[in-house]
This record gives structure tokens, sequence and C-alpha cells, in this order.
């Protein structure tokens, strides 16, 4: 059996410069070896090949069927190398690759996609990739370097730790979806005091507060639980059904069905931040994307009325 733990890329380069010129000094001159150095290296491919590759002939070398055989191969592996080279030369000029980018479920309303299609204009040759998560799973992701930027939040977990560079995007807001028949619909914005007896709609994630009863708690009441929905969507079904009330984050505004009032609180208005975090050795391309976030001028105004 050959010994294909012999066939390393200097001497596959090598034996591919003598297969073209047909040889050995010339291979050897274009190299920078010296003929006999040239000579060594054949010799120790042809032994771990199990036989001769080349014909020695008066003048200069040709091939044999091994030989071609191998040289087949050989040009097929000096190629795809060379196209990794290429590309990985431009992934990290910026140009062509891959970019793996990760978001929690509100950024992509607005944010990411609104973002991703500037950025695809701007860098066509970027193949993007998206995966959906909360903001502990994005970042167990991009620490283990199977992401290249993620879209997170400091709620309600707070911040992720070390290994990660944190670039701020935005303060996001929470707005107060009301049924549009509701007696606060018409106001320009809403005091939150306004709203102590009505039924909200939202889960709790287990064990923590909500950014809802913590702007409540300060207002000096505690919001009136109703019917758990943990769904965006699901929210807005119910509140446009008259049961209840519920926040809504300015990311998520253009989501927000056209039967529903969008209204800013009034002071303390409850609000999470929102970042991109890179890995400490970012892309080019991801630095870019980062920047790009931090430009994107989400829809938050009032809902459609």
């Amino acid at each position: 059996m050959p010994n294909t733990n012999a066939f390393d890329t200097a001497a596959l380069r090598l034996f591919d410069e003598v297969a073209r010129s047909g040889s050995f000094t010339a291979a050897a001159e274009l190299l920078g070896y010296t003929q006999s150095a040239v000579s060594r290296r054949v010799a120790a491919l042809e032994r771990a090949a199990g036989g001769p590759l080349f014909e020695r002939l008066a003048r200069g070398v040709r091939l044999t069927p091994a030989g071609a055989a191998l040289h087949h191969h050989a040009v097929a592996v000096l190629e795809r190398l060379e196209r990794a080279g290429e590309e990985l030369a431009a992934i990290h000029r910026g140009r062509g690759g891959t970019l793996r980018l990760g978001a929690f479920a509100t950024a992509n309303v607005d944010l990411v996609p609104g973002t991703l299609k500037r950025f695809a204009q701007r860098r066509p040759d970027v193949e993007l990739r998206l995966v959906e998560g909360l903001t502990a799973r994005l970042m167990d992701r991009l620490r283990a370097g199977a992401l290249d930027l993620a879209v997170i939040s400091d709620y309600p977990a707070g911040l992720p730790g070390e290994g990660a560079r944190l670039v701020p995007l935005r303060e996001d807001r929470l707005l107060v979806a009301l049924p549009s028949g509701h007696r606060l619909a018409g106001e320009t914005d809403v005091d939150l005091r306004e709203l102590a007896g009505e039924t909200w709609i939202e889960a709790a994630p287990r064990g923590q507060s909500t950014l809802l009863q913590t702007a409540c708690a300060a207002a000096g009441f505690t919001p009136r639980g109703g019917l758990r929905v943990a769904e965006w969507t699901g929210k807005f079904g119910f509140v446009a059904a008259g049961l209840g009330v519920t926040l809504v984050p300015e990311l998520a505004a253009r989501a927000v069905p056209k039967d529903l009032v969008l209204r800013p609180l009034r002071g303390m208005a409850p609000a999470r931040k929102v970042y991109a975090a890179l890995p400490e050795t970012p892309l080019p391309a991801a630095l870019e994307l980062a920047q790009m976030l931090g430009e994107w001028e989400v829809c938050t105004t009032v809902s459609p009325t």
C-alpha cells in the first residue's frame, strides 16, 4: 500500500512542477532547490507511492502511468488548497465567505432583516446564515465559534460575562399595546398609573421579575395578571379581543396588527438594551455588519391607526 501520509503539500508542489516542466533541473530553478535536492524528494515520493513516478529520459523526465494518476490527484488537491487560501483571505478582508449571525426573536422583526437587506446589497459575495434563539444560547454558540455575530439584549438574564466584544446598538423601549377602542387609545402617550386597573397579558420568565413588574412597582402599584401568553403574536390576539393590554418592544412595532394601538409610556418607560456581540477577534464583515445594525432606523413610532 502506498504511504499517502508522505504526500505533503510541499512534496506535491514539487512533484507538480517536475511533471509540468519535464525536468528536475527546471523545477529546481523555479522552486529555489538544488537539482540533487529535487532528485532526493522525488525518490522519497516514489518510495511512498510504491514505484516509479517518472521515466528518466536522455533529456528530462516524463510521467509513468502511476505518476500520471498521482498527478491528476495532486493538481486537484493543490487547486482546492489554493481556493481555500483565496476564500480565507477574502473572509478576513470582509469579502466573500460565510457570515453566521444569531438574533433573538423580536430583533428579527425589523432590525435584522432591514440591516441584512442593506448589507447584502453592499456585500453580495458574502453568504449569510441566520439562527434565532435566546441571548444565553446565542452567546454559547458565539463562544463555541459557531457564530460570527449575535444580536442580544440585557433582558431578562442580564449581559453575558467575558469572552465577547459587545457593541451597543440601541435602547429598546417598551410601548403599551391597546385595543383600538380603548379609552386611552386616542392619547399621544400614556401614564402607566392610568393602567393600574388593567389586566396584563404576559408570561414572566420563571423565577425572574419582568420589566412590567419593575416599572409598575416604581409607579406605586402591582400589575394585575391575566392570561399567560409568551409569544408576541399570541399576545396581540388577546389584546385585540379586549382581554387585556400588553407591552411591546419598539423592535416589534412593525409586526403589530392594525386593529391595535401602540402608545409610548410617559416618564420612566421600561426599556432593555440591545447589543451586537462579537468574538474577541471578529471578522471584518462582522464588524461592518455590527456598525450597520447600529445605524438602522427601526420602525418605532406609535402603531398605525
